[in-house]
């Protein structure tokens, strides 16, 4: 039986932690004893996990939490407020040198860990799963005694500030390097040439049949309506381009068109998107739902299903809703060419509002074409469930 280990965030309701849900389920007990490793214990999907699958908070997040999160300045004051005045001169030290003047985390991070003990076991495989995550991917890395670790790459680092040379040595540390999709994994290799020759490609498994099954429990939508429905699925953030779907569903309404715009996920802008929303006047017509385990039975029930993200890695949910085979509008984010071939199963959207909304109100207006969108998704074979040993297979 080989010994795993997974390093994530929290199992809060997202497309990695969700990924990863879909990994434990095809992977057989009996050939592996797994541990999940959280910097915070909490998060729905908690309750999601197997029960043969064991869980643990890191310890020592809390300490290190706050230096990482906040300004120097606020960790300087913290210290003397403490009476640790000791740590205050190699800490101003290692900030300087590593921010200020060589602009190279790997130093303050380094700093930083001192006073991180290792990590207790060993394992055959150490996955720091949520990658590029800088805590997890050092704790890994450095703290952990695995015979292979693998970083597994969940978004597109050319949309997220990446310090190249932190990660330059980080990936030494590592084995391989997955990434969910083809032109993420291009991003990484342009951005660090190094990881070249030690990374891959790994798509995320998704379960048309799972997901179908889901898909037929209820949704939480108004029963008098009898207008059309716009669903979208994310965390309520600004990659996520849920702003963009509110000012979409305005213009909308303002040409007549009967609409409701369900968002299921739940999130930091919630409140921010709160006020757009009834600045719009759309307090009955764009409804955040709040984030679900199971969004499919709202995304069955769509007339037109709208993935309006900034950038992704890949994006789990688009894969997901192609599975329910309603009509798609996507914006042309990092993977989204791999999933939909634009005027065939889907249409992909520039990612501006005015774009989304010319894509969207064209199945609006054009219902026959949304169908057609839909009969050549239903004729797609994309049951990535039968092809579940290829990730598996990564972490052997």
């Amino acid at each position: 039986m080989k010994k795993v280990l997974f390093m994530l965030s929290s199992m809060d309701i997202g497309g990695v932690e969700k990924s990863l849900l879909s990994l434990l389920s095809v992977m057989p007990k009996e050939a592996y004893d797994v541990k999940i490793l959280l910097l915070e214990e909490k998060g729905a999907f908690l309750d999601h996990l197997p029960d043969w699958v064991r869980v643990e908070e890191a310890s020592w997040y809390q300490e290190v939490k706050p230096i990482i999160m906040q300004s120097p300045y606020k960790t300087i004051k913290d210290f003397y407020a403490a009476k640790t005045y000791s740590r205050i001169p190699s800490f101003v030290y290692s900030y300087l040198i590593s921010e200020k003047v060589l602009k190279d985390r790997y130093i303050y991070y380094k700093h930083i860990f001192k006073s991180v003990p290792l990590h207790e076991e060993d394992y055959d495989i150490a996955v720091a799963y949520q990658g590029p995550t800088d805590i997890i991917d050092y704790y890994v890395g450095h703290h952990v005694n695995a015979v292979k670790k693998i970083s597994w790459v969940h978004f597109d680092v050319s949309k997220h500030s990446v310090n190249t040379k932190l990660y330059q040595q980080l990936y030494q540390r590592f084995d391989m390097v997955l990434v969910v999709s083809n032109e993420a994994h291009n991003h990484l290799v342009d951005k660090i040439p190094s990881v070249k020759f030690k990374s891959d490609v790994c798509k995320n498994i998704v379960s048309k049949t799972a997901i179908k099954v889901m898909s037929k429990e209820t949704a939480d939508f108004d029963k008098e309506y009898t207008g059309r429905i716009i669903v979208t699925v994310g965390r309520l953030s600004w990659e996520k381009g849920q702003d963009m779907a509110i000012a979409v569903l305005s213009w909308l309404r303002e040409e007549g068109y009967d609409v409701k715009w369900y968002c299921v996920g739940g999130g930091k802008q919630r409140a921010e998107y709160e006020q757009m929303i009834e600045g719009y006047g759309l307090k009955d017509h764009f409804i955040l739902t709040g984030p679900s385990p199971n969004p499919y039975p709202y995304i069955a029930q769509a007339d037109i299903y709208v993935q309006p993200s900034r950038h992704e890695g890949y994006c789990l949910s688009l894969a997901e809703a192609k599975c329910l085979q309603r009509p798609i509008v996507t914006t042309d984010f990092t993977g989204a060419n791999e999933q939909i071939i634009d005027g065939y199963n889907g249409l992909i959207s520039k990612c501006n509002a005015d774009a989304l909304y010319y894509h969207v109100k064209y199945l609006l207006a054009h219902p026959d074409q949304a169908d057609k969108l839909a009969l050549n998704l239903s004729a797609t074979k994309d049951d990535r469930s039968s092809t579940a040993s290829s990730p598996v297979n990564m972490i052997q």
